[in-house]
C-alpha cells in the first residue's frame, strides 16, 4: 500500500461540477465526450495521507458532507482482515484546498461512517457540516462517486493534493484479487504504466476525465519485484495463478459505495445491492 507517513493522493474536484440540487447529475457515457477539467478544489490534507470531499449520487445540499480516504488511513490504525469499522467517532480535521492546492480551511469529522481494509480499502468520515455550508464557505463542491462499474480503457487522473501533483493514465484493467501481506482486495483497477504514483499518494481518487466522476481510490503498487508482501501486492486471477508486476500501481474501485448510502448520506449495509463488508 502506499505508505500514508508521506502523506497520501489527494482529491481532485472539477472545474464547474454539478450543483447539489437533491437529484442525481446525469452523466455524460459517450466515450468521446471532451475532457474536463480536473482541479484541486476539494482535495483534503489529512496528518498522513490525502482525501476528498465526496457525494452519493442522491445527495442533496443539506446532507453531512464526507470525505473519502483509504482503510489503511485510518487514524485509529490499519484495519485487522476481516474488521469492519463502523460509526466510530472521531474528530479528525482536514485540510481544504482550492482548485490552484492553496489552503482553504479546517473540516472536522464528527464519526468514522465506514472503514475497512477487507475487499476493498477504504474509510468514509463524516463531517460536521453540510455541502451546503462548505460551498457557502469555501466556494467548493464535492466530487461525486460514480455509481457505475469503471471501464477498462477510460483516461483517468490522479491528482496529489498532498505533492500538488497529477497522474494521467488509463485503466489498464480489472484484477480479480489483489494480495498484499494479510489483505485481499477484489476487483482492483490496474492502472496503465504513466500513472506511476509514489509512496505516500494513500488516499487519492481516481477520476474519469470524460465525465469527471470519482471511479476508485488510489491505494497500492509493487515497489520491489516482491510477492504479496507490503508494498509488493501481487495479482491473482481467476484460475487461482500469482502474477507479480514491479512499479505496477493499484486503486480499489468506489461504485459500491453509493449501494450503501441511503438518504442523510446516511450507511445502511442492508440496502439491496450493498455488498460491502459488514462487522
Amino acid at each position: 500500500m502506499k505508505r500514508p507517513f508521506v502523506g497520501a493522493f489527494a482529491a481532485v474536484a472539477l472545474t464547474g461540477a454539478t450543483a447539489l440540487a437533491g437529484a442525481s447529475p446525469a452523466v455524460a457515457q459517450n466515450a468521446a465526450a471532451p475532457a474536463v477539467t480536473v482541479s484541486y478544489a476539494g482535495t483534503v490534507a489529512l496528518s498522513n495521507c490525502s482525501g476528498s470531499l465526496v457525494r452519493m449520487p442522491g445527495s442533496v445540499a443539506a446532507d453531512r458532507a464526507l470525505v473519502l480516504t483509504n482503510g489503511h488511513c485510518l487514524s485509529t490504525g490499519m484495519p485487522a482482515p476481516g474488521e469492519v469499522v463502523v460509526d466510530q467517532p472521531s474528530s479528525r480535521t482536514f485540510t481544504l484546498l482550492d482548485a490552484s492546492a492553496r489552503r482553504l480551511g479546517t473540516l472536522r469529522a464528527t464519526k468514522v461512517a465506514y472503514a475497512t481494509m477487507t475487499d476493498t480499502d477504504v474509510t468514509l468520515y463524516q463531517l460536521n457540516t453540510s455541502y451546503a455550508a462548505i460551498r457557502s464557505s469555501y466556494g467548493v463542491d464535492p466530487l461525486t462517486v460514480s455509481a457505475d462499474h469503471p471501464v477498462q480503457g477510460t483516461a483517468i487522473k490522479v491528482v496529489s493534493g498532498y505533492w500538488k501533483q497529477t497522474w494521467s493514465c488509463s485503466i489498464d484493467g480489472f484484477v480479480p484479487q489483489l494480495k498484499e501481506g494479510d489483505w485481499t482486495w477484489k476487483d482492483s483497477v490496474r492502472y496503465t504504466s504513466t500513472c506511476d504514483t509514489i509512496g505516500g499518494t494513500s488516499g487519492s481518487p481516481v477520476i474519469d476525465t470524460s465525465t469527471g466522476l470519482l471511479v476508485a481510490v488510489n491505494n497500492t503498487g509493487n515497489e520491489d519485484g516482491e510477492r504479496c508482501t507490503v508494498d509488493n501486492p501481487c495479482e491473482v486471477d481467476a484460475n487461482g495463478n500469482v502474477t507479480v508486476h514491479q512499479g505496477t500501481n493499484y486503486a480499489e474501485e468506489t461504485y459500491l459505495l453509493t449501494r450503501c448510502f441511503g438518504a442523510g448520506t446516511k450507511l445502511d449495509l442492508t440496502l439491496p445491492g450493498c455488498t460491502l463488508p459488514r462487522p
